[in-house]
Formats: structure tokens, sequence, C-alpha cells
């Protein structure tokens, strides 16, 4: 049954305004002088869908099974089989999780990958999978209502977002409002973005009632939506998707935000899309806000300082994430603001697959896709009063060819943003990929992922943390559904992504969804939710602390010194004071701490000394922090190398060099000897944007000496600044020396 309770169309119109677009930091890269587009509304309505809603739907029932394209922003590239510099070497306990309801989701409807996601609302537990979406009592994992086609929600509402079915959707609970936000984009050129919200938090076998909008995308007739992600913020539905020319050529990552506010009411309603930051960065994430739940659950996390920007990051290099801002003023759209970027630097890694395909299956020769090239979904944010966080992962190869998850909490997003941890899961040779991450309120962390091998059937699996762990660990893995079959028949596509939420009862309750197969076959996916929690999370939380310490590893020559930072950070209100102890250092190798105990959260200098007999070699130092009871441990590495004969150093002019598109930058390179050093130095530069080459000359020096690098642009190479790195290299001696680009 459909009942029109009132509509409203709209005229969809453009309006250009001013927006601030500018770079964060001396490293960062932005654009200035840039515009916000303005997008009111193709249309909105006030809808209700009933039980009995027809099913009208392009890319409902196809006559044939089809494959979704998968779209890189960048072309995969080698697997590089590095050492990772964060792989958790140490075996935790399994998983201390308490299991909830369990339920068996969604199945395959013709196309693949299935898009799995879903989210937690205040009694039910909402699945989109491609183009059919359920509903299901999250106390006994009862069927409410579905599967019906996605494009269902729009029915009677006219135009694209009724006709078309395109997939790549995200169901999303709004925590705060109560309120059920779904949203998925129309494939079909003019494109656009259909979201519907909700005017309460349950369904019923008689339907829901929906605040409906449809919102053209900047660039319409050309520019193609793909793989939308949406996140919730106090001012805004915040959005991110992949821009196609033509559904073609790479157009670069686009950011917009639709008005919260308005949205829920029912009224007219605004996006405000900032310009595209450029071609050379990825797919951006924004942040989702987690916590912050209003009626009363005890301990949840705060929401964001008033007026905080929404943050938005993405995979750079492979040592650095980008991360943007993005402030609306709805009022004066004049004075929204996207500003970065501002560069995050992680421990390097290598992408799974070189972010293309390469995931293997029991059983069968067939490969599935990584999606390696991109972070996945969600950027779950926490404001835990004393610092805000986030949380993400991805795929990487954590240095033996397969594929692990990377995953990392990064603090202060707002002001001066830095990794507080980050490790990766491969716990074995099996490959893990397809991850989402979320934390809890006490700051307990859980991730769940795909897992295969050439022995085994893909699978579902996860880990987590206490926060009170080790930082930079996980937790040993735990099953969640055994595969019980491969995918065959040529077809590589997987995910394209799962979600890990969290229940807003709560505030504890993890809600995981992705795929597995049942049996062997091709378009046969089968979708699982699985739902756990950490005990005590319910509960007073426990006064603790934790202890972590940078950097993870240090060299140092023999007779001489280094030293590491310590941190013992305070949890759940505690008040006490550690003392700071560490083991493993061989003979020759003396430790020291300064201070010797500190009141968290606080920080100590641990300082390490060597003399010159110490034996060369790579050891593991465990540093453990006690109050009474309460004790933790970190590891960090330490490498004594045996005295040097010689060393060099290098330098380079001048540090930035600007240079308009198709014109030639030069530096001077310098190389100074100590210790009697006299050998031949290599040099190398890395960091080179695309359709750019670089020479030396000379290629090298003996001793000491300098050279010029040469770098060459052309026309097609994009602007902006690019941080370059020369490198000599004599043997196991490398030095390198940091400049700048920049492109006009």
């Amino acid at each position: 049954m459909v009942r029109k309770i009132s509509g409203l169309l709209g005229v969809f119109s453009l309006v250009v305004v001013g927006l601030m677009v500018r770079t964060n930091l001396t490293v960062g890269q932005g654009q200035s002088d840039s515009h916000v587009v303005v997008i009111r509304e193709t249309k909105h309505d006030h809808f209700a869908m009933g039980p009995d809603e027809p099913i009208k739907a392009a890319m409902s029932t196809p006559d044939l099974n089809r494959e979704i394209a998968l779209r890189h922003s960048h072309a995969p590239g080698l697997m590089q089989l590095l050492r990772d510099p964060a792989l958790q070497t140490s075996v935790g306990p399994t998983v201390a999780t308490t299991s909830g309801t369990n339920i068996g989701g969604v199945g395959a409807n013709g196309y693949a990958p299935p898009d799995t996601n879903g989210a937690a609302g205040a009694t039910q537990y909402v699945q989109w999978v491609n183009v059919r979406f359920a509903v299901y009592n999250k106390s006994d994992g009862s069927l409410v209502y579905g599967p019906v086609n996605g494009n269902s929600i729009w029915s009677g509402f006219g135009g694209d977002c009724q006709t078309y079915n395109s997939g790549d959707p995200v169901a999303q609970y709004d925590k705060q409002a109560g309120a059920w936000v779904m949203m998925q984009p129309v494939f079909h050129s003019p494109y656009s973005i259909c979201v519907a919200v909700s005017t309460s938090s349950t369904w019923s076998s008689s339907g829901m009632t929906w605040n409906r909008y449809q919102f053209s995308v900047p660039n319409a007739s050309t520019n193609f939506p793909d793989y939308p992600k949406l996140a919730v913020w106090p001012d805004g539905y915040y959005l991110s998707y992949n821009s196609f020319t033509n559904g073609a050529s790479w157009a670069g990552p686009q950011a917009c935000a639709m008005n919260r506010s308005a949205m829920l009411a029912g009224a007219a309603a605004t996006m405000q899309c900032a310009a595209t930051p450029g071609t050379q960065y990825g797919s951006l994430l924004p942040s989702d806000l987690d916590g912050g739940v209003p009626g009363g659950v005890s301990g949840t996390t705060s929401l964001p300082p008033t007026g905080s920007p929404n943050y938005y990051l993405a995979l750079y290099s492979n040592t650095q994430h980008t991360l943007f801002q993005f402030h609306v003023d709805w009022t004066t759209p004049a004075n929204s603001t996207f500003t970065g970027p501002t560069f995050v630097p992680v421990s390097s890694f290598n992408l799974a697959c070189g972010g293309g395909t390469c995931i293997p299956q029991g059983g069968t020769t067939q490969k599935l896709d990584s999606l390696a090239d991109r972070l996945m979904y969600r950027l779950a944010y926490r404001n835990f009063t004393d610092h805000e966080s986030l949380v993400v992962s991805h795929s990487v190869d954590p240095g033996n060819g397969t594929s692990g998850i990377r995953w990392y909490e990064i603090r202060s997003p707002g002001s001066s943003p830095f990794v507080y941890q980050q490790g990766t899961f491969a716990p074995d040779s099996s490959y893990r990929w397809m991850p989402s991450i979320a934390q809890d309120k006490n700051g307990n962390i859980a991730m769940g992922y795909s897992v295969s091998s050439s022995t085994m059937h893909p699978g579902i699996s996860y880990t987590g943390r206490l926060s009170s762990d080790p930082l930079n660990t996980m937790q040993s893995e735990s099953p969640i559904i055994s595969g019980g079959g491969s995918q065959t028949s040529g077809l590589s596509r997987w995910g394209d992504y799962s979600a890990m939420s969290v229940d807003p009862t709560d505030d504890c309750t993890f809600w995981y969804t992705n795929e597995y197969l049942v049996s062997n076959g091709s378009f046969n996916w089968s979708t699982y939710i699985a739902s756990f929690s950490f005990p005590g999370c319910g509960g007073a939380a426990t006064p603790d602390f934790s202890v972590g310490a940078t950097p993870a590893s240090q060299t140092v020559i023999a007779g001489n010194g280094t030293s590491y930072t310590v941190t013992a950070t305070a949890l759940n209100g505690y008040n006490g004071t550690v003392g700071f102890s560490a083991t493993g250092a061989p003979s020759g190798v003396g430790i020291t701490f300064s201070p010797s105990s500190v009141a968290p959260t606080a920080s100590s200098t641990m300082t390490v000394s060597t003399t010159s007999s110490a034996t060369p070699g790579t050891y593991t130092l465990t540093i453990t922090a006690s109050d009474g009871t309460l004790s933790h441990s970190t590891n960090v590495t330490l490498t004594v190398n045996a005295p040097a004969t010689g060393d060099f150093s290098i330098g380079a002019s001048p540090t930035s060099s600007t240079v308009k598109r198709g014109g030639k930058a030069s530096y001077s390179v310098t190389v100074a000897k100590s210790g009697g050093f006299n050998g031949v130095v290599n040099f190398t530069v890395s960091g080179l944007p695309a359709k750019t080459s670089a020479s030396f000359a000379p290629t090298s020096v003996t001793g000491s000496g300098s050279s010029v690098l040469t770098v060459k642009t052309n026309k097609p190479t994009a602007t902006g600044t690019f941080p370059l790195l020369i490198t000599g290299t004599s043997g196991s001696l490398v030095h390198s020396t940091p400049v700048a680009l920049v492109i006009q």
C-alpha cells in the first residue's frame, strides 16, 4: 500500500559560492580561490511505505547474473615483499568477547559483489546488500520486514530514485535522532544521490514513514558517483564518493554534506559539495559519529566539540595518509571551508595484492579482489572528552605476499593529528581483507574481516583489543562463520565493503556483517550478521591505564646511546602512580627511566646506553608499567650495530623549488664525510609525482662531494606541493634529506 502524506517538488538548481580550500601544513597540498557548489534538492516528500509495496526497479531482477565493475582511482601496482614494521608478532589470548544474536542475512540477488553493510538501531538491525534490504529484531534475529528492493523506499516518488536500483547502498542509524538514514546513488545520467530519513526508529510489518530526497551531484551529466559512503555528524549527513568522468577516467574524490536538521524535519534541504582536492588523492572516507547517545545510556562518549568539522581521510602514499576538514555553514555557505590536507605519517606498508586481485580460495584457482587501494568503511569517530579518536583499517601485504589488516587509532584530528597506535594483524599465512573497525564507549576496539587461503573457503572472522591491552596489538582471532564454498567461474568480485557498527542502546555491543559462500559457485553468495561485546563494558568501567612506547624501534652503534618515549595513559578515571621497568637487554646494554614513575596520563624517557663491547643484533625490549596488581607491558625493538669505521651526511639546497608545468627544478645535493669515510655514495629520489622524471649529475660521489638533481615536469603533470626524499646509499649506510617540489 502506498500513502503519500504530503509532497513538495523542487526545481533543481546549483548555486556557486566562495569556499576556502587551504593547506594546513607546509608539507600539505591544497587549493585556493576555489568554490563550493550548493545543490538544492531535485525533490523531496513525506511518504509511508507499506508491506505490499510494489517492486519497480531497474537492476532488481536481472535476466542474467551481473558483475558490477570495480573502478580503481589508481591502477593496481606491483606487489613488493618488504617487511612490515607494524606487523604484530606477539600472540595474545583469543579475543575475549561475549556472543550475542547471530543472523543469516540477505542472500544472493543476481549481482556481485553484495556491498554488504548495515547498522543497529534501538530494537532492530537493518542490512542492505546491493539491491535489497531487510530488517531484523536484534533480540532474536527474527525477520521484521523484507527482503525488498532498495528503491522500494522511493516508490511513488517518481523519477530516477524510483526507477533505478543501482546498488552501492549505505544503511545508517542516526543515534542522536533515533532515525534510519538510507542512501543509494543513481548510476544513470544525470547522476544523483537518493536519501531517505525515517521519522521513527522502529520498523513494523506495516512499514515505515520517510522524508525522501534526491540531490543531483556536481557535473551530473558526466561525473559517475562511484562507491559512495555516508556518515552521521551533528550538523550534517556527510558523503564521499569516487568521481569518474563518464564512468571511466578518474576525476578525483568528492566530499559533500547534506543538511541533517532540515531532512529530519522533512523540510526543503540543500547539499554542499567541496571542489575535489585533486586527482592525486584517492578515495575519501568521512568520519562517522559513535557515542553521544541520548536517553540515559550510561558512560556513552561525548558529541564532537561544538562547531567541529567533519574529518575526511584517504590513503596517500605508503608512509602517510591525508586528512581534510569540512566545516559547513548552512546559513552562509560562503563561510564553508574544506581545508587540508594534513599529512599523517604512518608506518610504511605495501598494498595487499598491489591493490588488485590475488586472494586465493580453497579448491579453485579463482582469485578474489582485495580492494586494498582504499581505506575501508567506516572511519569511526569518538570523543572521550580528554581526547578525540578515529579508527580505520585497510588491507596490506605483511611482507610475505599474503594479505593482512593494517589498523590505526588517530588522535587529535582537529588540531595536530597523530597515530596513537597502529598494527598489522596477520597471525598466519591466511589472507585477511575487507575489514571494518569500531570502538565501544570504553575504548575497546573490534575489527571484522574476510579470511581465506588456498586450503580454506572464504569465511568471516574478527579480532579486537581491550583499551588496557598493550598498544599496537590485537587479541587472537575468533571465527564468526566458516565458508562452505569458494567463488568460481571467473568471478573475482568480493565485498566491496563490510560494516562494523555499535549498538546505540548500550554503546557496547558490536554488530558486524560480511559475505561468505555456503557452497562452490558464482553469484550464490550469502551474508551473515554477528553481534558480540567485551565483558565489563555495560557496567561501571574499572579505573586502569595503558602503556605504549615510541618509536617502535631504534638502531644504535655500540658505544652510543638512544632513547624511547614511554607513555602511560589513564583510563576510566585512574588516578594512581605507575613505575617503569624493562627486560630483554643483552650484556653491555643498560636501561634507565626518567622519571622512574609517573601519574598517568604522563610520559617518561627510557634511555638506552651501550658499551663498545655490546653484542651486535636485534633485541626485543619489554617495557612494563605497574601499580600494585595492575600491570601492563609493551614491546620495542633495539638494534645494536658494530662500531662504524666511517659515515657520511647528506643535504640539499634549496629545500623547496617552484616550477611551472613543463619546466625544470634543480637542487644541489651535498655529501660530507666523517670518521675516515671514503665509500661511493649513490643517489636516488622518491616521491616524484606522475609524469615527471629526475636525474642526478653525477649519479654518485666518492667520500664527499656534490651532485645536481634535475626534476623535469610535463604539461599533464598535476599541480601542487610534493614532498621529495633524496637518498644517498653506500653499502649498509643510508641517509636522506627532504625537499619540496611546487608545481604551478
